[in-house]
């Protein structure tokens, strides 16, 4: 693959970690209840998912640079 091949797509970055793991179930559910009715009000799915998918999953995301 060429560089402009790859301009569209996700590549990894060196130096950078991204955890992704569900939450405690309590917080899982109450994310997953919260998205369910943001969409049952007619919220728009653009904003609803989203949040409740940030409210559903612990994301960290951590930089660290190679000492040599």
């Amino acid at each position: 693959m060429n560089r402009a091949q790859l301009e569209g797509s996700m590549v990894p970055r060196v130096g950078v970690t991204v955890d992704i793991h569900p939450r405690d179930l309590p917080i899982a559910l109450i994310g997953t209840a919260g998205g369910t009715f943001a969409l049952w009000a007619n919220a728009p799915a653009k904003i609803a998912i989203p949040t409740a998918l940030l409210i559903v999953f612990n994301i960290r995301v951590r930089r660290w640079r190679h000492r040599a």
